[in-house]
């Protein structure tokens, strides 16, 4: 057994003759992102307003970095995280400060599925009915669906199927950031918002431009495979359990069902959503 120095320098402390030394973790070596933040004075969260939109999740934050109309302002990230979003980043040119998971979750909550990223951003720029550019010839409608979960798993679907617009009314309504933006996975940037006061007047609106109104509603006449649909076509939709309510009835020009075969005769309202649009498409195509 040679000695340096007093130190030991064949084998570690403890290895019996003929072992292999223990495996170590390997170390995380920092990118280029990851260097250029650590250069970076880190600033604390911003307080809540009306004025930020908080973001949070890899594709909630991703898809808003590549969205030139949303004002980001800072990323709070973990080094592994800031890697994977190092091009975007780079390319958006906004602030980047490293933390560690601990931080973030003491920010946004422990049951947060933040997946080591936090954007600090501006809200979306506000749509009118006016401003909604016929492609698909889809409108979404929803009638004070306040659950942010159900709603964002609706703007999602509403990206997947290229729907021209969500309508939501300011009240009533989640926020359109946080909880929301992470179960849209993305979709609050590619599905236009368009913030109403008024549904039914929303709606008189759109049946103004030509747009044929169509009531989900599970006591509907017809079902809507069998419901005859002409482009362009706004669905609305009701809150789960209290449904549409009497005036966006009203202002519906046909009110349909979904028929179910199974045991189960209702669907939660993010799922009827996506049947929904599915079956509105197949009748379009005919």
């Amino acid at each position: 057994m040679k000695k340096q120095g007093g130190r030991r320098t064949d084998r570690q402390f403890g290895e019996a003759k003929g072992e292999k030394p223990a495996r170590r973790a390997p170390r995380f070596t920092p990118g280029p992102a990851a260097k250029n933040a650590q250069k970076a004075e880190t600033r604390s969260f911003r307080r809540p307003s009306a004025e930020l939109a908080t973001l949070y999740g890899y594709h909630a934050v991703r898809e808003a970095l590549r969205n030139p109309q949303r004002a980001c302002l800072d990323l709070f990230a973990t080094p592994a995280a800031a890697e994977k979003l190092a091009a975007d980043v780079e390319a958006r040119g906004v602030p980047l400060h490293l933390v560690d998971g601990e931080t973030l979750s003491s920010r946004l909550g422990a049951e947060s599925v933040h997946q080591g990223v936090l954007l600090e951003a501006r809200p979306l720029p506000a749509l009118d009915v006016s401003e909604i550019e016929n492609k698909s010839g889809l409108v979404l409608a929803l009638d004070q669906i306040t659950d942010p979960h159900n709603v964002g798993a609706i703007l999602r679907t509403a990206a997947a199927f290229a729907v021209d617009a969500v309508i939501v009314t300011e009240r009533n309504a989640p926020e359109l950031s946080g909880v929301l933006a992470k179960t849209a996975s993305g979709g609050l940037e590619h599905a236009p918002l368009v913030e109403v006061v008024n549904l039914a007047r929303a709606l008189d609106r759109l049946g103004a431009a030509g747009y044929l109104r169509v009531g989900l509603d599970s006591e509907g006449p017809e079902s809507l495979e069998k419901t005859t649909l002409s482009r362009p076509v706004a669905l609305v939709l009701g809150a789960e359990g209290k449904g549409l309510r009497r005036l966006t009835r009203e202002k519906c020009d046909v009110l349909a069902r979904l028929d179910m075969p199974g045991a189960i005769k209702s669907l939660n309202v993010s799922n009827a959503c996506a049947v929904a649009l599915a079956l509105t498409r197949a009748r379009l195509a005919e």
